[in-house]
C-alpha cells in the first residue's frame, strides 16, 4: 500500500501572530498547502471544499474551541477519519490524554519552533500512515 503524501492542512488558530508564523513555517519551509482559519466556524465552513489531509487545531479559542471544532469537522463528509493534531500551551499529561481521547493523533506544544514545525507534522503524518 503506497503511503499518501501530506499536502493539504486545515489550520485553525485565533491569534493572528501565531497563525502567520505557522503558515510561514508550513507553507514556505514545509511546502504544504494551508487553509488557514481564525475560528472553528470558519474551519467548518471551508473544510468540505478544501478536503484536507490533516487537521491542525488550536485548543483554546473563543466561541468554538479546538475539541468542539474537531467534533463538528468529524460530522462533515470525508472528514470522519482525517488525522487531527492539537496545538496548545497546556501540555500536562492529563490534558494530553484528554486530547488523544478526543481522537487527536498527537499534540504539539506552544510555543512551537517554526524551524522544526513542518518536520514534526511530517513525522506525525508518517505515523498515521503506517497503521
Amino acid at each position: 500500500m503506497s503511503m499518501k503524501n501530506l499536502k493539504k492542512i486545515l489550520y485553525v488558530e485565533d491569534e493572528p501572530d501565531i497563525r502567520l508564523i505557522a503558515v510561514m513555517a508550513l507553507e514556505t519551509l514545509g511546502g504544504f498547502t494551508l487553509e488557514s482559519c481564525e475560528s472553528g466556524r470558519e474551519a467548518v465552513a471551508k473544510a468540505p471544499e478544501f478536503s484536507p489531509d490533516l487537521l491542525l487545531l488550536d485548543v483554546m479559542m473563543p466561541g468554538m474551541d479546538g475539541p468542539t471544532t474537531l467534533l463538528a469537522l468529524r460530522d462533515l463528509p470525508g472528514l470522519a477519519d482525517t488525522p487531527a493534531v492539537f496545538m496548545t500551551a497546556k501540555v500536562q499529561s492529563q490534558e494530553i490524554d484528554e486530547y488523544l481521547e478526543l481522537g487527536a493523533v498527537d499534540v504539539i506544544a506552544k510555543p512551537f519552533d517554526p524551524m522544526t514545525l513542518a518536520a514534526r507534522i511530517e513525522d506525525i503524518w508518517h505515523r498515521t500512515q503506517e497503521g
